[in-house]
């Protein structure tokens, strides 16, 4: 089994003051070890988005993360509503936020298009009413 560093955080919904900290300890964890700005940088906007959309659409999440030597999996879950359609979410610029979230400065439709923009690999599982499952990968070169 190859070894592997776990992190494990629950994103608080509805919270934007605390929105943001997972992300922010995984970079100061990568940078303790020694990894590169350019991975660190990928990681922290995939993840930071991912938190956004797990506060602004599903009352929070899970967000696990496995550093390995060659990789970092981030694993975010929720039991939000769903996503309706993948493949229109996916399009910079969509976005199905509130207005009171967009007056807040979030919402503008960048989440998904950026985290697939900053990985090496993301798959959504999602189900309506269910949830969303993202999975990405960052490749340590």
């Amino acid at each position: 089994m190859e070894d592997c560093i776990k992190l494990h955080y629950v994103v608080d919904g509805q919270d934007f003051v605390s929105c943001g900290r997972a992300s922010e300890d995984v970079k100061r964890t990568l940078k303790s070890l020694g990894i590169s700005s350019q991975v660190i940088r990928k990681v922290a906007i995939a993840m930071y988005e991912g938190e956004v959309n797990m506060v602004i659409h599903a009352d929070g999440g899970i967000a696990d993360v496995g550093i390995y030597a060659d990789r970092i999996e981030i694993v975010l879950s929720d039991k939000g509503k769903g996503i309706a359609d993948i493949e229109k979410a996916m399009q910079e610029g969509y976005s199905t936020a509130t207005e009171e979230i967009r007056e807040l400065g979030f919402g503008a439709g960048m989440g998904l298009p950026n985290m697939k923009k900053y990985t090496d690999d993301m798959t959504i599982e999602s189900e309506l009413n269910v949830g969303t499952t993202i999975t990405m990968r960052v490749n340590i070169v």
